[in-house]
């Protein structure tokens, strides 16, 4: 399997195209990164050094590896974080050529808009440009919680209200869907639910709640998913695989007490979980 990986990249440290690359080649992934940013480290850190990338840098590596000839045997796309709507533009635009070389190759959109606590936390009109362009353009889409309800124009405080919202959030496009971090009245605290819902029905995972907090968990568990629904094509089994892959990274990142997620260190857990959930179908 070929993926095309448009994201951030941080030279120190795990997010954007440095989470999301290594875990799909662990899985025996070939990896095509274009980088929209390239930063000393996440901007979590409060100082960073490095440069945005301009959307000219985009179309331009794009364009050259199209002369190679090779995006016939590009089998999907990953985007994560946009820097501006012309850096979303550009993104839509690869996509396009990608499918027009490959008319099954796919889109997985992690449309990065903000988080529950923290609210929106991207530039302005990127959020529009989700909900209007991006989201409508992908097959797949894995956003948290905030970011559903955001898609939804709505709240999920209830599991059924998070199912409403899935079901608004299909009809802007994508054909599957995976909420990565749900919380709802019927989650015990100390767990943390994911939804996934395609043609197939509604399936829900249940893992345990980590003492943890680390930037790149995100892009890492959608680049999972996505090479694993690829596969399968069964989404509860996706769900299972990429839940418990980053579960047992997590896992290992809070007994190393680190600030950065574990990806090398706890590598084994991406092709070999210690502890496998699986996704419950939900009734209609």
């Amino acid at each position: 399997m070929n993926l095309l990986s448009i994201q951030s990249h941080v030279a120190y440290g795990h997010v954007g195209n440095a989470a999301a690359v290594f875990p799909l080649q662990r899985m025996g992934v070939e990896v095509w990164p274009v980088h929209t940013v390239q930063f000393s480290n996440h901007t979590g850190y409060g100082e960073w050094k490095g440069q945005v990338f301009d959307a000219a840098l985009i179309r331009d590596v794009m364009s050259g590896i199209e002369q190679r000839g090779v995006l016939s045997e590009c089998d999907g796309v990953l985007s994560g974080y946009m820097g501006g709507a012309d850096i979303g533009e550009a993104i839509l635009d690869a996509v396009a050529t990608v499918k027009r070389a490959n008319l099954e190759a796919r889109y997985c959109c992690d449309p990065v808009i903000g988080d529950v606590g923290r609210g929106i936390f991207v530039r302005p009109g990127i959020p529009e440009f989700m909900k209007a362009k991006a989201v409508p353009a992908a097959d797949i889409i894995t956003p948290n919680q905030f970011e559903l309800d955001y898609l939804a124009g709505r709240d999920s405080t209830t599991l059924a209200q998070a199912r409403d919202a899935l079901r608004a959030v299909h009809d802007l496009g994508p054909r599957a869907i995976l909420v990565t971090s749900l919380h709802t009245a019927e989650t015990p605290d100390d767990a943390i639910d994911l939804l996934g819902s395609d043609d197939s029905g509604m399936f829900r995972l249940r893992t345990p709640k980590l003492p943890i907090s680390v930037n790149g968990a995100g892009d890492a568990i959608a680049a999972m998913f996505f090479a694993h629904y690829q596969r399968s094509g069964q989404i509860d089994q996706a769900m299972s695989s990429a839940a418990s892959s980053i579960f047992g990274i997590l896992s290992c990142t809070a007994e190393a007490g680190a600030r950065e997620i574990q990806l090398i260190a706890a590598q084994d857990e991406i092709v070999k979980p210690s502890q496998m959930f699986e996704a419950e179908a939900l009734r209609s």
